[in-house]
């Protein structure tokens, strides 16, 4: 049987030309479109339909100068403005983002997620180490945007300009903790110590000999997470003394935020044990969640931003560090408020961070704290050890074998929010280069070009971390990588080697890039085929080494397969590999496909070193 080899025009190879400055052919110049239609109705499609840009605004855009110090004046401790210092307000706003959104849906994004835009205190932190919350995670006013990002109008301009697109917007919520406002008597002006629950109960002040206070209050444990009990709860001094400033006692909103009665106030957590869940976020004032005040709070804080702005879902920090009692109530009601909104399909995920390839310490906040979905931190561990580093492709395996530990199991998996870049710990392009010191770019390009075909090609909705489509590297997590996309002042980031680019000077929305140009190509793929978006997985191949992993995505309305085959390897690799026995006949969507199978359920691929090969079945009649 004939077996030629069919060849589409692909991603890499586009990405060879732009790199080499060869002139790219018509079928390289890929930008905003949907070949499948997702787009006709942006409310009917299914969260694993989307293709998810993440940003902070602050470091995106700055479409408006006169917001920069957030209204006040004074200096940088002041305003927390200084677009010098990488832990400082840059001037990034929401008119910036609204005025750059066809640069992020010619991207191929079909949804943005929002770094927290929440009123922030500008600045906090000790005396010489202060830093500012231009990441939007250091809360005072729950109820309307910082001021440095722009206004409320601001941010429901932008929505609507979303949704005018047929994008979706995702808004980043914080229930865990509030800006560092209250202080603690016993350690007024330093880091104090956890203290637990068996040292310090609830009913003595200061540890179990103090004396007796809250009389009657049964603890927080599930079965007492009633008002009746949390009424008993009067006095907040049982491990530490704690304290609002002075001038500082209606800093926070609402109002019932600033009484620490709803905060746990045992000092800083160590993130294991109870203090990973009652203790204080690097300071930061931990909430009490279990109090069914602060439960019925919160649903009624981000309830409002559905129903005052129409956001299409919500990606929520440090989930894990909250008790799931709360997410048991929470998201049940914010999926009600949804759809009384008509905003059909909400998206909730929940972070809960770990460096780990170990899909269980993800899934069970699926299925004890009932999140619909959680980021898939495991995904993000596996391709930085098969393709930034030297694991065998059996690591990718192991991670999808246990996609069976979510709630729903390998069908709740297609809705699992996957990366391989992000916020806090860093990019994918610094990962390869601090795994293989030394890298030549071209191979380092071609290791980030791989990891961004899996994110695109395996089961999740891939988020594409903003700046990585440029070829922003950084030199490690946290701040430094939160480049600007816009010319930045910041010494460090100005002297960066970004990846497909000769300087990290001047602004980074080159819709030319040769990255931006790779995963434009692979978001229009993807979007054109419903096997890549809803597709049931199936791993054909992997191995104890770096070289072949393969998949199976098999359409989930005619059943028709897309083999899709990566080589983690720096040599070629060939192999025959088992398909379902109906696929007989093959086309190429990248790379070299042979044009049919060797003998029923066997088909033979051919894979160039740092590539994939993507090859679809013809439909079954």
């Amino acid at each position: 049987m004939a077996r030629s080899a069919i060849r589409a025009p692909t991603p890499l190879s586009c990405l060879l030309w732009a790199v080499y400055g060869v002139l790219l052919p018509m079928n390289c110049a890929w930008g905003a479109g949907d070949a499948s239609g997702v787009n006709a109705d942006f409310r009917a499609r299914l969260p694993q339909d989307e293709v998810v840009y993440f940003l902070l605004p602050d470091r995106f855009e700055n479409g408006d100068v006169s917001n920069d110090r957030g209204g006040v004046s004074g200096d940088r401790l002041v305003t927390g403005f200084d677009p010098t210092s990488k832990a400082f307000y840059h001037g990034g706003d929401l008119k910036g983002l609204t005025a750059r959104l066809d640069y992020i849906q010619s991207l191929g994004a079909t949804a943005i997620w929002l770094g927290p835009v929440y009123k922030n205190q500008a600045v906090q932190g000790p005396a010489g180490h202060e830093s500012a919350g231009y990441h939007g995670y250091w809360i005072t006013d729950f109820t309307h945007v910082d001021p440095h990002f722009g206004t409320d109008e601001d941010l429901r301009a932008l929505i609507a300009a979303a949704h005018d697109r047929g994008m979706k917007v995702y808004l980043d919520i914080i229930t865990n903790h509030t800006a560092d406002i209250i202080r603690y008597r016993e350690c007024p002006t330093s880091a104090c110590p956890y203290r637990s629950h068996a040292d310090y109960p609830y009913t003595r002040r200061g540890g179990v000999t103090g004396e007796p206070i809250n009389s009657g209050f049964l603890g927080d444990d599930a079965p007492h997470q009633t008002a009746e009990n949390f009424a008993k709860l009067t006095r907040p001094d049982y491990a530490y003394t704690p304290y609002v400033p002075r001038g500082q006692e209606h800093v926070k909103v609402p109002e019932w935020l600033n009484d620490p009665i709803y905060y746990h106030n045992r000092g800083n957590t160590t993130f294991t044990g109870e203090s990973s869940t009652f203790g204080d976020f690097s300071g930061l004032d931990d909430l009490m969640t279990e109090n069914p005040r602060v439960v019925q709070g919160f649903i009624d804080i981000y309830g409002e931003w559905i129903g005052r702005f129409g956001v299409d879902g919500f990606r929520i920090d440090t989930a894990k560090h909250v008790n799931p009692e709360f997410w048991q109530q929470f998201v049940p009601a914010m999926l009600k408020r949804a759809r009384a909104a008509g905003i059909a399909n909400f998206h909730i995920f929940g972070e809960v961070n770990t460096s780990k390839m170990d899909p269980a310490l993800l899934a069970v906040h699926t299925r004890v704290d009932r999140l619909p979905a959680v980021l898939d931190f495991a995904f993000a561990a596996a391709v930085r050890e098969g393709v930034a580093g030297n694991a065998g492709t059996e690591v990718l395996a192991t991670l999808f074998e246990d996609d069976a530990l979510y709630e729903g199991g390998a069908a709740a998996a297609l809705q699992l929010p996957t990366f391989i870049s992000n916020h806090d710990n860093g990019r994918f392009g610094y990962f390869v280069r601090q795994l293989r010191p030394g890298i030549k770019d071209d191979e380092a390009l071609r290791r980030v070009l791989l990891a961004h075909a899996m994110l695109f090609m395996l089961r999740g909705v891939p988020v594409v971390y903003y700046g990585d489509e440029q070829g922003f590297a950084g030199l490690g997590g946290d701040q430094d990588a939160r480049q600007d996309m816009f010319e930045s002042q910041v010494a460090s980031y100005r002297s960066e080697r970004p990846l497909g680019s000769a300087s990290a000077g001047g602004s980074h929305f080159d819709t030319r890039h040769p990255l931006y140009r790779a995963i434009a190509a692979l978001a229009h793929l993807r979007s054109a085929q419903a096997a890549l978006r809803r597709g049931r997985q199936i791993v054909r191949s992997f191995g104890p080494t770096p070289g072949l992993f393969a998949v199976s995505r098999l359409d989930p309305d005619d059943g028709h397969e897309i083999l899709v085959a990566f080589n983690t390897s720096t040599a070629p690799v060939s192999a025959q590999l088992w398909v379902e026995a109906a696929s007989n006949t093959f086309r190429s969507l990248h790379g070299d496909c042979e044009g049919a199978t060797a003998a029923p359920g066997s088909y033979h691929v051919t894979v160039p070193a740092l590539d994939y090969v993507a090859c679809a079945a013809s439909r079954h009649p």
